[in-house]
């Protein structure tokens, strides 16, 4: 399993996310998308050492 850490804009630390949490948040930001194929896209970005930005979320494979 690929680990995934969140941070919102307005919060300093990183925090170890769900799949499924993941899914909750994507869905809460951005309701129009495919909430699977966006969480698909935001893995093999940050499996690039990437931070992916998505609303007020940012997604990350590291705590930074």
């Amino acid at each position: 399993m690929d680990t995934l850490f969140t941070q919102f804009v307005h919060e300093k630390r990183w925090v170890k996310t769900s799949t499924s949490d993941a899914l909750k948040i994507i869905k809460d930001e951005m309701p129009q998308t495919d909430a699977n194929a966006t969480l698909m896209y935001i893995k093999e970005e940050i499996k690039k050492g990437k931070i992916v930005t998505l609303g007020e979320c940012r997604f990350s494979n590291s705590e930074k």
